[in-house]
């Protein structure tokens, strides 16, 4: 992590992000994995596209998922994608 003195909030959002892969335990593996405006929220948005292979997800995976978006405050939801085509859209509980 950069020196504290170093922080924006784009080097922010790079290390939560780096987190949120660590805490998946990488079985996203490099899909692009980035957060996106909707309305007055902000959903995750986990892009397949370069590894459509990758998707769907298990049941264990989603839950893995919910967990680390919950702990890391990431979202109130998923999208999953393939370039510009949904997927699935996944709503989180509290």
């Amino acid at each position: 992590m950069e020196s504290p003195l170093n922080c924006t909030s784009a080097n922010l959002e790079k290390e939560v992000l780096a987190r949120f892969q660590t805490l998946t335990g990488n079985f996203l593996g490099k899909s692009r994995v980035f957060r996106e405006p909707w309305g007055n929220s902000t959903v995750l948005c986990v892009d397949f596209n370069s590894f459509p292979y990758l998707f769907p997800l298990t049941r264990e995976q989603t839950h893995v998922l919910r967990l680390a978006i919950k702990q890391l405050g990431l979202a109130n939801s998923v999208i999953f994608r393939a370039n510009n085509k949904v997927l699935g859209w996944k709503k989180l509980e509290h």
